[in-house]
């Protein structure tokens, strides 16, 4: 088995979520946040064809950077077999005990008649994102005035604090502000489908790629119906 570069991407990708990760059987790979606060699953092109896991995922990923043509996997019982430079170099990764790994759940979570969708485009998402780095903004808020909705970056608690608004919808008349830690919107690049509900859940899809991310909102996120 050899690894796309769309799905070492979202190895890395996860990696920033949770440094372990657990694979199972199949085409989907989830991961979830030690603080349970971030689900994220992807469908990747590969057959996973065994349970196995993963302490460090970012060094595990960088075992297999060290072949500059792709390897190629394998497995035995207890290793991750990954052959290199045309097949002279064989290297034995071991498997980590489930026990030792915040797995994601097998199931995702259900958001069942959310009240707030739009769509953020590519450039918005990344504009956003770049703006609060820049401003070292730790909240954004997705907020409505009832017209529009727009993406906010700022610091909860400093209210002299920088702040970017960036309007990316209209609204349907509800007014709301639902809050998130900047650090936990780690989706990939590109334009997603928004959902999110009052009862304290965001669910991110990317309209491109078989990615999706569910976020928890912060205390203070505010609903109010039109």
């Amino acid at each position: 088995m050899k690894l796309s570069n769309e799905t070492l991407s979202v190895l890395k990708n996860f990696a920033s979520i949770n440094q372990g990760i657990l694979f199972k059987p199949g085409k989907t790979i989830r991961t979830i946040s030690t603080h349970k606060n971030i689900l994220a699953e992807a469908v990747v092109s590969e057959e996973i064809p065994k349970e196995f896991g993963v302490y460090d995922l970012n060094n595990f990923l960088s075992v297999l950077s060290l072949h500059k043509e792709e390897p190629v996997i394998d497995f035995d019982e207890a290793n991750v077999l990954i052959s290199g430079l045309q097949g002279r170099s064989k290297i034995k990764y071991r498997f980590c005990a489930s026990s030792m790994i915040v797995a994601a759940p097998d199931k995702n979570l259900e958001l069942n008649n959310p009240e707030i969708k739009f769509d953020l485009s590519a450039e918005d998402f990344d504009w956003i994102l770049r703006a609060a780095n820049v401003l070292s903004s730790p909240h954004i808020a997705i907020e409505s005035d009832g017209s529009k909705v727009s993406v906010t970056a700022f610091d909860l608690q400093n209210d002299a604090a920088h702040t970017e608004s960036l309007e990316v919808s209209k609204s349907n008349g509800d007014k709301y502000k639902m809050l998130f830690k900047t650090e936990n919107l780690k989706m990939l690049a590109g334009a997603y489908s928004v959902t999110i509900s009052s009862k304290g859940i965001a669910h991110f899809k990317h309209k491109s790629m078989s990615i999706q991310y569910w976020i928890a909102t912060e205390a203070g996120s505010k609903y109010e119906k039109g």
